[in-house]
């Protein structure tokens, strides 16, 4: 006689059996999607405390210590951020918000480091590795730094931070200038400001810096003139709250165009330089989904590493697979009892 525990495990291998032949998903998942909900008249570009930020649905986007390339820190700050979007059409906002206790927002000594958060996007279809890209498959990024957002509210020099500094001679001082007041602006010797190399700016226009990456070590400034993107950021309460905005379509190709039609992937970074967290030392998520309200349903084409599957099957693959598990059951039966 065939015993109950047998029949069991008998009952179980079928099952597998049946779920390898006819490739039955084991499980279903499903990714975070993002919606920017579509209001009209001017967005709150730089109003993180805006109410209209209540007429869309946050999500929380979990992140994680970067550990593939070096640097690598495995204990980062930033657990997650709190994504919002809205658009009118014509512009996109994405609304960033975190916890971090210390806001962090001057690199004038060489100690110290800089908050900051980041928006990824993929520029080809397919989705390529979601820490900075890869070969064959670059992606559009949106840095914004909070000392770039300081040095545009309120500026703040060397001297401030070292108030006793005394230098002995700058040679193309006039004579009877104080050398430390004293404001370089010959081209002639501001070489990488006349080259215009971005971070040579003594000011910049956004705290956003517009960067294209085809893979670690190929991370790349876009020209003064194509920095397109606007931010703003505010530190209050503990809470870093940073606004990213930009036109929905842009000329270049290297920048990120987005319409109402079509989902697309989206990823986050964001340092906290309380912890020395700088350059690869960061806090990742992995894709997400973003699209425009009024975009068609459709699966999260950005999920984490996880695949996306379903779990619904046509009527005549299930009535397949309980003839072929009831025949396998049914022979092994057969078999035992002779």
């Amino acid at each position: 006689m065939l015993t109950h525990n047998r029949l069991l495990i008998l009952v179980g291998l079928a099952l597998a059996v049946a779920a390898v032949v006819f490739k039955t998903p084991l499980a279903s998942s499903q990714g975070l999607t993002i919606t920017a909900t579509e209001i009209t008249g001017e967005l709150p570009v730089s109003a993180p405390q805006s109410d209209l930020w209540n007429q869309t649905t946050a999500v929380e986007v979990p992140l994680s210590a970067q550990m593939i390339a070096r640097p690598m820190l495995p204990e980062t700050n930033v657990k997650s951020v709190t994504a919002r979007a809205l658009h009118n059409g014509q512009e996109l906002a994405l609304l960033l918000e975190w916890a971090d206790p210390t806001r962090n927002e001057s690199t004038l000594r060489v100690e110290d480091f800089r908050d900051g958060v980041a928006v990824q996007f993929p520029l080809a279809q397919a989705q390529p590795f979601f820490c900075m890209g890869q070969q064959g498959g670059d992606v559009n990024i949106w840095h914004w730094k909070a000392d770039w957002q300081a040095a545009i509210t309120a500026a703040q020099e060397l001297r401030d931070v070292f108030p006793n500094m005394y230098v002995d001679q700058y040679p193309f001082t006039e004579e009877g200038t104080d050398v430390v007041l004293a404001a370089y602006t010959d081209p002639n010797y501001l070489t990488a400001q006349a080259a215009g190399n971005l971070m040579a700016l003594p000011v910049h226009a956004s705290p956003v810096e517009n960067l294209v990456a085809g893979g670690f070590g190929s991370l790349t400034s876009q020209p003064v003139d194509r920095q397109n993107v606007q931010g703003h950021g505010e530190w209050r309460d503990g809470v870093w709250r940073v606004v990213f905005s930009r036109g929905l379509t842009s000329a270049e190709r290297e920048d990120i165009s987005l319409a109402s039609d079509k989902v697309y992937s989206v990823a986050f970074a964001a340092w906290d330089g309380a912890n020395q967290e700088r350059n690869g030392t960061k806090s990742t998520s992995q894709w997400v989904s973003l699209q425009l309200a009024g975009a068609a349903a459709a699966p999260a084409a950005a999920a984490a590493a996880i695949p996306q599957t379903t779990s619904k099957l046509p009527l005549w693959v299930w009535l397949a697979m309980l003839v072929f598990l009831s025949v396998v059951v049914a022979g092994v039966m057969l078999y035992y009892n002779l």
